[in-house]
């Protein structure tokens, strides 16, 4: 009889609380319908301008996972997205400011897999 007396009490106090919850909108985003705008500091997906790329290695060099690796002999580089911790070293200490942080995510995936990116021969003018 002393729990149901205490709980009565506490009821009034409970009120404007289940009112302003009852009135208010959802506390959430409705995921799949609407899509929240990325917060401007995302660490988001990786991309390298390749016309910029010099192939130097310092991406591959300061990455802490070792997840881009670069082959100069077949001018491409190698990244896995899934092996990626997007600390941003590699963008922050790319002098030729090649690798590209976007504020947009990698889609879900079921199978894993690497990007690659190549180096496009440019031919020389013929004068």
């Amino acid at each position: 009889m002393y729990f149901l007396h205490r709980e009565v009490k506490i009821m009034p106090w409970m009120i404007p609380t289940v009112l302003k919850n009852l009135f208010s909108g959802p506390a959430t985003v409705k995921y799949p319908f609407e899509k929240k705008d990325p917060v401007p500091e995302m660490r988001g997906k990786l991309t390298w301008d390749m016309t910029n790329c010099d192939l130097c290695h310092d991406c591959e060099r300061l990455c802490p996972v070792g997840a881009i690796v670069v082959d100069e002999e077949q001018k491409k580089i190698t990244y896995d997205p899934f092996l990626c911790i997007y600390c941003r070293k590699c963008a922050e200490n790319c002098f030729h400011k090649c690798i590209v942080v976007s504020v947009e995510y990698h889609e879900p995936n079921v199978k894993k897999g690497t990007l690659v990116f190549e180096k496009e021969e440019v031919p020389a003018e013929i004068t």
